[in-house]
């Protein structure tokens, strides 16, 4: 896509913020184009768009969670995004539950949860077992550990399945924000040791405003509808309060669905279990590589990390850019290179005010304020020539002492 830039040449527009909203590929735009014509209600009407409109829904859902190795038993419910997923996981929840998160969890992991402990950033995966082990320890009654697959800040891939084994010996239950983790990874369940798992669509190449939750049905057939209204009903009598819910995934998708989203995600987890995954990790580790390398040749640019500049990571890198007003710097990039990236928090304070070395609260998710970083994200469709421009483009505008901010 060419975009003029603020010297009025034009220039291809490289795009690096995936780990906010991934690009539309091919599969999912064809899905939906494919199912507009025959679209329905679902579960609703005799009518063949109706007919086929619910059994490419149903299908939808059996394509997503074998996508995730969902288990005989598990639920696949479909919801608006990651953040909605785990507001809903919340608020099934039964009476007595704590909640254990690490503080460097997205806002969509950190904010649903209200009877919460939180553990302070682990500076290593080792750190985050004891970590989470110490405070199981000192929980009495019934757990959920809930924690990112890998880290929309850093691209750190965390010891999920160490930190399931400690939780699972200890009772509880593990709740996986896979947001960032199934673009650029394969996913098990079972191997991950997860029982409950999130995504969203729109990070999967998928932008049609669905996400999923995938997991125990118990817990969700026991609660009471997220949503209520039809479809969630099975029958409602004349009295108040006289209604037979669904159980399944029906209790929690009250209304008309998003088909098309269900679709389109289904499209893209289905390329994705035909595609070679090995050779797409290879090129995006290629890339990170080549990404780190040309970093260490900017000197305003300070990559920051929990586990180690070795450690496991997908295509995330966040910089701290000390001595420069990071969202001026991310709005040059646009202006002036054609390079889309992010500036900010990212929707996850704690830990960037953190990984930023600052306490200030004054940062905001658009780049301002002392504890903002640049984000750095990519992922299919990223080339080597998108790396090196970011990189070229950096140390061009954190090259001089008439940048800095006084």
């Amino acid at each position: 896509m060419p975009v003029r830039l603020r010297s009025g040449e034009k220039a291809r527009f490289v795009h690096l913020d995936y780990a906010a909203s991934a690009p539309c590929v091919r599969a999912a735009a064809d899905a939906v184009e494919g199912m507009l014509p025959w679209y329905g209600s679902v579960h609703r009407g005799a009518g063949v768009r109706s007919g086929k409109s619910t059994l490419e829904y149903e299908v939808a859902r059996q394509a997503v969670g074998d996508f995730v190795g969902a288990r005989a038993g598990d639920a696949v419910v479909f919801t608006r995004n990651t953040t909605d997923a785990f507001n809903l996981l919340a608020r099934v929840l039964p009476a007595g539950v704590t909640v254990v998160v690490f503080e460097g969890e997205h806002h969509a992991n950190l904010l649903p949860w209200s009877a919460v402990v939180r553990l302070p950033v682990p500076w290593g995966p080792d750190a985050a077992v004891e970590s989470l082990e110490r405070a199981l320890a000192g929980i009495a009654g019934q757990v959920v550990f809930a924690v990112t697959g890998a880290s929309n800040v850093t691209g750190e891939v965390w010891p999920v399945r160490r930190l399931a084994d400690v939780a699972h010996a200890y009772g509880a239950r593990v709740v996986v924000d896979a947001a960032q983790l199934v673009p650029h990874r394969v996913v098990d369940m079972e191997a991950l040791g997860a029982d409950y798992l999130a995504f969203s669509g729109h990070k999967l190449y998928a932008p049609f405003g669905a996400g999923v939750l995938v997991g125990r049905s118990d817990w969700l057939d026991a609660a009471e509808p997220y949503l209520r209204g039809g479809g969630a009903s099975v029958a409602v009598g004349d009295g108040v309060g006289e209604v037979t819910w669904a159980t399944g995934p029906a209790r929690h998708e009250g209304g008309t669905p998003n088909l098309l989203g269900a679709v389109s995600l289904a499209a893209v987890c289905t390329a994705l279990v035909g595609a070679d995954r090995a050779a797409l990790e290879r090129g995006e580790r290629d890339l990170l590589a080549r990404l780190w390398e040309g970093l260490a040749e900017v000197p305003a640019a300070v990559p920051v990390s929990l586990f180690g500049a070795e450690h496991e990571r997908v295509g995330i890198v966040s910089v701290a850019l000390p001595g420069h007003d990071v969202g001026e710097v991310a709005q040059r990039l646009a202006l002036d290179h054609g390079v889309g990236v992010r500036a900010g928090q990212f929707c996850a304070h704690p830990l960037a005010r953190r990984l930023a070395g600052s306490v200030a609260s004054g940062a905001d998710d658009c780049g301002a304020g002392p504890a903002a970083l640049l984000r750095i994200s990519f992922g299919l469709g990223t080339v080597a020539e998108d790396i090196d421009r970011v990189v070229a483009a950096l140390a061009q505008e954190t090259g001089g002492l008439d940048r800095r901010v006084v």
